[in-house]
């Protein structure tokens, strides 16, 4: 692993990945804002595709094992080698804290990767910041112990909800600030904080640069013509927290006389369930599958569509979502948005202004507001006008690269190069 002068390592689960275009766009704007990255991956890449972005990223990305067994020699080096750092027994101990309340063999690779992270470190390294505070902030802290160098974190949603309060609590001991995206999310670590002032909300924003205004918003279609169905799109990964179940059951209650399609984007291991929950209910002939696809694929889509949906709910296991970003991404093509009133949501959509927000788990009411909304093309236009309004207002991604920046500063990271 071979870097340039004063490097931040950024530790992430996976890189690239289609569904983290947020964090790849954080990545270029914190580069071009003037500091040097290197990426550090806990595993490799599964995603047929990348979005433009990725290619626009200068930093290099260095691959841990993804599984001890994999990589026996190099955790057997990383081992021998951080076994003599100063910092090794404290992190040593914080393991053994940590696995006593979570005895499994993904602590176990947590930690081995800690160890070659650590082993391997450049020493024009200057700072260690994780993107999630599940398994990435995991091996960044293990990692930051053992070398001695401070370390931030990035939270976001589903490591938000799905940790216990043990252990991000037991994080927050060290860390030195960490940052979210949502107000929900937000209040919820500040809770668990040692020092609330620690915690910073930043919403991600959109890089606008990349999405443009679309050149004519609004089409006129409202479900009344077979041969120009109202559009509908979806845009995210086929998971429980996403609600496309109760979207299908939603769908199969809207009347026989209204005429609509509907696109999804993404992948998701919950696809094939999808298609057969739709086959078996008779809506299939309404859908559209299109599988993940990279940004400009999904821009274009937008420009075609009349309104997007996404139903999020609260998983069985407390996944949730933050503030998706697919839903700034529509809004910032003046389309208006159904959803629920999860999470972060709220936070860029108001019911009535700019979409329409109905309780999870109700299908019953979220097809309400999809058929009101195809029904009146008036109204989809004046919710997506006040949408984009508020987007390009207030969700601009440079608002979270200048946080960032001061954030970096405040613990002795500054900037390599000019700002470009």
């Amino acid at each position: 692993m071979t870097v340039k002068p004063d490097t931040i390592a950024i530790i992430l689960k996976g890189y690239p990945r289609l569904s983290e275009t947020f964090i790849a766009q954080e990545l270029r704007g914190l580069e071009k804002a003037g500091f040097k990255l290197q990426l550090v991956s806990l595993r490799h890449p599964t995603d047929k595709h990348t979005h433009p972005v990725h290619d626009e990223i200068e930093a290099g990305v260095t691959y841990l094992p993804e599984y001890l067994h994999d990589e026996p020699l190099r955790v057997i080096k990383g081992w021998w080698k951080a076994r003599k750092l100063s910092g090794f027994k404290r992190a040593l101990a914080q393991f053994f804290k940590d696995f006593r309340r979570d005895k499994t063999r993904n602590r176990i690779r947590r930690f081995g990767q800690a160890m070659v992270l650590a082993a391997e470190m450049p020493e024009n390294i200057v700072h260690l910041h994780a993107h999630f505070i599940h398994t990435p902030a995991s091996v960044t802290h293990y990692a930051s112990l053992i070398t001695g160098l401070k370390w931030s974190c990035s939270a976001h949603a589903k490591d938000i909800w799905t940790s216990t309060d043990a252990d991000l609590k037991g994080k927050f001991e060290d860390v030195e600030w960490a940052v979210t995206c949502t107000r929900n999310g937000w209040k919820h670590l500040q809770s668990l904080a040692s020092d609330p002032h620690k915690v910073h909300l930043s919403y991600h924003g959109l890089d606008l640069s990349r999405f443009a205004p679309p050149e004519n918003p609004g089409s006129t279609r409202d479900g009344s013509n077979p041969s120009d169905p109202a559009a509908l799109i979806t845009v995210c990964r086929a998971v429980e927290k996403k609600g496309l179940d109760v979207l299908m059951r939603a769908f199969a209650l809207l009347p026989d006389d209204l005429n609509w399609r509907w696109v999804h984007i993404g992948a998701g291991g919950l696809v094939k369930d999808l298609q057969s929950q739709a086959e078996d209910i008779g809506i299939s002939q309404h859908l559209l599958w299109q599988g993940a696809m990279p940004q400009t694929g999904v821009l274009e889509q937008y420009r075609k569509s009349d309104l997007f949906v996404l139903p999020c709910r609260i998983a069985a296991d407390g996944d949730r979502d933050g503030l998706p970003n697919v839903i700034v991404e529509a809004q910032s093509q003046a389309i208006p948005v159904v959803s629920t009133t999860v999470s972060g949501v709220p936070e860029l959509v108001t019911d009535g202004e700019n979409g329409l927000l109905v309780n999870s788990e109700d299908p019953e009411q979220l097809s309400r507001a999809i058929e009101q909304l195809i029904r009146s093309p008036q109204l989809r236009r004046k919710m997506g006008e006040a949408g984009e309004a508020k987007v390009r207002r207030h969700f601009d991604h440079l608002v979270s690269i200048n946080d960032l920046t001061e954030l970096f500063k405040s613990v002795g990271v500054y900037l390599n190069r000019t700002p470009k």
